[in-house]
C-alpha cells in the first residue's frame, strides 16, 4: 500500500517562498497557500520576508542565474573596482563592497547607486551621512580636516592635492590614502634651556620664542619629516652663531641688534621648509651664578665710582661759588655792608637779641664784637 505525503505552504503577502526540490532551486513561490505531493521528502521550500529588503543566501548567485528575480528584486554584481550605495524608502542604507546582491522591491523602495572606486577619492553630496552609516567604516578611510587648517593629500606616497577644511573619505584598498594635517594659525617655538659660550668664554643660558606660521604646505610636509624640529634645530643652530661671535659685555649692551639678526637669520634658514617668520627673539639670560655675583660687585663699583664723582662735582662747584662771592665782597663795600645786615637778621632771628645803632662807629664795634 502507497502513503500520499502532500506538503503544504502557505505565503503571506510580504513573504515569498524559495522551492527547492532535492537541493536544486526551482523557482519563487508568490502570496498563497501551495501543496506539494512529496513521498520523498525531497521538497524544501523556505520562507523568506520581503520586509527586510536585503536578500541574503547561501546559493544566491543559483536563484539570480535563475532569472526567477527579474521583476522581484534588484540584482547587483559588484565587480572589484565598483562600490553600491544603497537607499530604502527614501533613506540610507548602507555601503556595499564588490560581490553579488539581491534586494526586494515587492514592499520597500530600494534605490541603488553603483560607484567607480578607482577614482579613490569619495565625494558625494550626502556624503556626511554615508560615512556614518553601517559598514561604511569597512570601506571608507573618513578624514576631517578642521578650521584654520589644511591637509596634505598622497595616495601611494605621491603627492595630489592640498585639501581645506571639512570631511573627506577615500575608498579602502584602491590605493593608500593619507592626508597630512598642518595648522595655518601663528605658532609660537620655544627655543628654551640652551647654554651657549660667548667669544669671551662666557657661558649662557637662554631662552629663545620663534613665532612663524605655514606658507606652504606641502612643501612643510615633503622638505623634512618634522618641520617643527626642524625649525627648533635651525633656531638653535643660529642663536649658537651669533652670541659665539660676541663678547658678554658687547650683546648685553645690545640684546635687541641680537634678537634682529637672529630672526633675520632664521628667516633665510627656514624658507626651503615652507614656513614664514614672522618675529624671532631672545626672551631671558641667566648667567652663572659666580659670573652674577662678579657683575653685581662691578655695577656696585660703578655706582659707588658715579656717587662719589657727583659728591665731589658739587664741592668743587660750591668752593667756585664761595671763592667768586668773597671775591665780589671784596671789591664792593656796600654789597659787603649789606651781607652783614643779612647776617645780624639771621642771628636776630635765631635768639633775643636786640642791636642799637647810635653814633658812628657803633656799627662798626658791634660787627667786630659779633
Amino acid at each position: 500500500m502507497k502513503t500520499l505525503i502532500v506538503k503544504t505552504v502557505k505565503i503571506r503577502s510580504y513573504e515569498a517562498g524559495l522551492l527547492f526540490r532535492d537541493g536544486e532551486f526551482k523557482g519563487i513561490l508568490g502570496e498563497g497557500r501551495h501543496w506539494f505531493l512529496d513521498p520523498l521528502g525531497k521538497v524544501c521550500v523556505e520562507v523568506v520576508s520581503q520586509r527586510d529588503p536585503w536578500m541574503i543566501h547561501d546559493k544566491l548567485d543559483v536563484i539570480v542565474r535563475s532569472g526567477e528575480l527579474a521583476d522581484r528584486a534588484v540584482v547587483l554584481d559588484l565587480e572589484d573596482h565598483q562600490r553600491a550605495l544603497v537607499w530604502v524608502d527614501g533613506r540610507f542604507s548602507h555601503v556595499l563592497p564588490p560581490g553579488l546582491y539581491a534586494y526586494w522591491t515587492g514592499h520597500r523602495e530600494v534605490k541603488v547607486e553603483v560607484i567607480d572606486a578607482r577614482s579613490v577619492r569619495f565625494e558625494h553630496p550626502e556624503l556626511p551621512i554615508i560615512v556614518r552609516s553601517k559598514y561604511a567604516d569597512r570601506l571608507l578611510d573618513v578624514c576631517r580636516v578642521e578650521r584654520n587648517c589644511v591637509g596634505v593629500l598622497f595616495y601611494d606616497g605621491k603627492y595630489v592635492e592640498t585639501l581645506a577644511a571639512g570631511l573627506y573619505a577615500f575608498w579602502r584598498n584602491t590605493a593608500e590614502a593619507k592626508v597630512t594635517e598642518l595648522d595655518l594659525r601663528e605658532t609660537m617655538l620655544d627655543v628654551a634651556g640652551q647654554e651657549i659660550m660667548t667669544a669671551d668664554k662666557v657661558t649662557l643660558r637662554t631662552n629663545t620664542v620663534v613665532t612663524y606660521r605655514v606658507a606652504d604646505a606641502r612643501v612643510a610636509v615633503t622638505a623634512a619629516d618634522d618641520v617643527r624640529q626642524a625649525l627648533y634645530r635651525e633656531a638653535q643652530l643660529a642663536l649658537r652663531a651669533i652670541l659665539g661671535a660676541r663678547e658678554l659685555d658687547q650683546f648685553l649692551a645690545d640684546k635687541d641688534a641680537v634678537g634682529k639678526e637672529l630672526e633675520e637669520s632664521v628667516r633665510r634658514r627656514v624658507g626651503a621648509l615652507g614656513l614664514e617668520i614672522i618675529s624671532a627673539g631672545i626672551r631671558d639670560v641667566i648667567l652663572p651664578g659666580d659670573m652674577k655675583d662678579l657683575m653685581n660687585k662691578v655695577t656696585e663699583a660703578k655706582k659707588a665710582a658715579e656717587a662719589n664723582l657727583i659728591v665731589r662735582r658739587e664741592e668743587t662747584a660750591a668752593m667756585r661759588s664761595q671763592a667768586n662771592t668773597a671775591k665780589l665782597l671784596e671789591n664792593n663795600p656796600t654789597l659787603m655792608r649789606l651781607r652783614e645786615l643779612e647776617v645780624l637778621e639771621k642771628v636776630a632771628g635765631g635768639g633775643k637779641l636786640n642791636v642799637v645803632l647810635g653814633e658812628k662807629g657803633l656799627a662798626e664795634r658791634v660787627v667786630n664784637l659779633l
